[in-house]
Formats: structure tokens, sequence, C-alpha cells
């Protein structure tokens, strides 16, 4: 007869958070630590891959500057976690789906957004919304988590269409405390569905920390809950994400359905420029740990090693960037000014109620002038 054993939740919970080890591919000293997982990349693709995280930190740089001239208007600061962007971006087909998060921009521009329409979108102008055909993007969500649900309702639609596509998503740490998270991998893990949803977790929920979020000792193992594939992955490594995004689109096309991808990483500038201070919840010690994991740095002494990188690529991706930046924002700034007459129109298709009505008559008779 079997041996009665007294239940243990606790210890329960303890087996399954012992099984999510820090994925990793790359160390801090750009070193390869994982050769049985290297994913099969060419030298070239090597080059473009940090070619495209160099141009997206320019990008970073240039856009802090331009909102701080009053250029531009809301922005979200990425540096810090272009490993997690960029690379996982490196592993998706151009047929695939985006809907990015508010901080998730130079995924849909490397995704064929072009950047004058990008700057567009940060002034809150409607033709920054409007992606040109064939570039299957969805506008930055500015509701925390909502992206995850409208990610689970586009992935449908893909395996509906038998689809070679997935639809990806991106979140931070504090929307994984959002219940549209839940929601959104519970649905997609119900149906099967082929999407892959992004946990970027950068320490901080805008200044409230990671640790005060969730005693779980990961975030990505939530997705068990919803009986999905989960990995918990090295962010500042661009081999490791570009690893496991590889995997996730492989078995989502396969039939497999989603899986929840926790990238750690951090963000070494303000949650956003609209008067957040990270200084007041950050000290200097821990912007100075992440300072040494930057996937920059990383991934260029890897490069080096193997003798394909060097400072001279590096400048001339640098000028290549702040030219195209530079050409961008005239572009934009050429863009007709928005009307309110257009934005009650746009917002609202077909008969308009009465108090409306009354507001674009009043508003074409003052454009009119």
């Amino acid at each position: 007869m079997a041996e009665n054993k007294k239940f243990d939740p606790q210890a329960l919970v303890e087996e399954i958070e012992s099984k999510f080890e820090l994925f990793q591919i790359l160390n801090e000293e750009g070193e390869i630590v994982n050769e049985a997982e290297m994913p099969e990349l060419s030298n070239e693709e090597l080059v473009e891959l940090m070619t495209r995280m160099v141009y997206t930190r320019v990008l970073d740089q240039r856009s802090i500057s331009l909102n701080r001239q009053g250029r531009l208007g809301f922005y979200a600061p990425t540096a810090g976690q272009e490993a997690s962007q960029i690379a996982s971006h490196f592993a998706l087909e151009k047929q695939d789906w985006i809907l990015p998060g508010y901080r998730d921009v130079p995924q849909i521009i490397w995704h064929g957004l072009p950047l004058a329409k990008a700057f567009l979108f940060s002034r809150g102008h409607f033709a920054g919304n409007q992606a040109p055909e064939g570039v299957n993007v969805l506008s930055p969500q500015i509701i925390i988590g909502a992206q995850y649900i409208q990610a689970a309702g586009v992935a449908l639609g893909l395996k509906k269409r038998k689809a070679d596509a997935v639809a990806v998503t991106y979140t931070g740490d504090g929307g994984s405390s959002q219940g549209d998270f839940y929601e959104g991998i519970t649905f997609a893990g119900a149906q099967k569905s082929p999407a892959i949803f992004f946990i970027q977790n950068n320490q901080f929920a805008i200044s409230t920390p990671r640790s005060v979020q969730s005693v779980g000792k990961t975030l990505a193992q939530k997705g068990i809950a919803a009986g999905i594939p989960s990995v918990y992955v090295d962010g500042m490594d661009p081999l490791a994400v570009y690893k496991v995004t590889k995997d996730a689109r492989e078995r989502a096309v396969a039939g497999e359905g989603p899986t929840l991808i926790e990238t750690l990483c951090y963000r070494y500038g303000p949650h956003t420029m609209a008067g957040d201070d990270p200084t007041r919840y950050r000290t200097t010690d821990t912007d100075n740990e992440w300072v040494a994991k930057d996937p920059l740095v990383r991934f260029r002494k890897f490069l080096e090693a193997k003798g394909l990188w060097d400072e001279a690529k590096e400048e001339a991706v640098i000028e290549r960037a702040k030219e195209e930046i530079k050409e961008a924002i005239k572009e934009a700034d050429k863009a007709p000014k928005q009307k309110v007459s257009e934005l009650i129109n746009n917002m609202h298709r077909g008969d308009l109620p009465y108090n409306l009505k009354e507001q674009l008559e009043i508003y074409l008779e003052k454009e009119s002038k």
C-alpha cells in the first residue's frame, strides 16, 4: 500500500519554480556558454542583427533629444532592451503580425513601418497609425496589457485562415499583473492559437519594483497556469532571445499553440519622457550592475572576437542612422496639421450624435477661415 503523504502546496510551488532556469547563450563577456543552443545564423545575419541594435540605440538617443526639443510627443526610451526587442523581431517573418506596447516602436519600424510614421505616432498624428499595405503591425497600445487580448484574437484568425504566420505581442513586467494578460494567454492556450507573448521584465513597472508585484521567482511561470510553454531568458543576450523566439515560432506554425517568454532585461532611461525620474526609485549601484550587462557591449565583444565587427563598421551605422532620422523628421514635419473636424470624423463613422454634429459644424466653420 502506498504511503500516505501530507499534501504540501508550498512544496509544489517551489518545485515548479525550480524548473525555470535562466536561458543564456552569451555571457556578459560575449563568450559562448551554451554551444548546444547556438542558433543557425550566418556571419551576414549576425552582422545585420548588430547593425539593427546599434541603429536602434541611436534612434533612442535621437528620439530623447527630439522630445526635449519639443519635436516629438510621447516617447518611451528603449536603451538596454535592444536584445529583447530587436533579436526577438529578427526571428520573425514578414507575414507575422506584431501587436506592440508603447515601448515597442523599434520592432514595428524594423517590420516595415516608415520612420516618419513612427515620429507622427509620437506626435499623436492620425497618419502615424496608418501602416503601409503589407506591413503587418498594429499601432502601439497605450492601455497596459490590452495588446495581449488583441494578439490572442489575431492569432486565432491566423489559425482559422491556416496562415503560415504568428501573432507576436509585448508587455512589461507591470503588464503581466493586468487581467488582460491572463485573459489573453488563457484564451490563446485553450484555442492552441499561433501566438508568442513577451514579458519584457525591465525590473520596474514605472516606479514599482518587480519584487513588489509578484512573489513568484519568475514571471514566465505564470504561463503554466494557462498550460502553455513558458521560457525565462536572459533578455540582454541577443542570441538567447533569438533562439527562444525562433523555437516558439516553429512550434506555433506547426500547430502546437502559443508560448510565453519572459526576457530579463533593463531600461537605462526613464519609463517615459513625460516627467518620470528613475533616480527616485533606482540606485546608482543597480544602474551600474545592468550597464555591465549591456546587450550591445556583449554582442560587440562576441562579433569582434569572430572578426566580424570593428569601430569603423559601428561608426558607419551610427552615421547612417543619424542621417535617416534627420530625413524622417523632416518628412514628418511636412505632414498637414490635424484638424479637430478630422479627429471627429476619424473617430466616428456614420451618423454622429447631435452634440458631435454641433461641434463638427462649429469647427468646420472655424477651419474654413
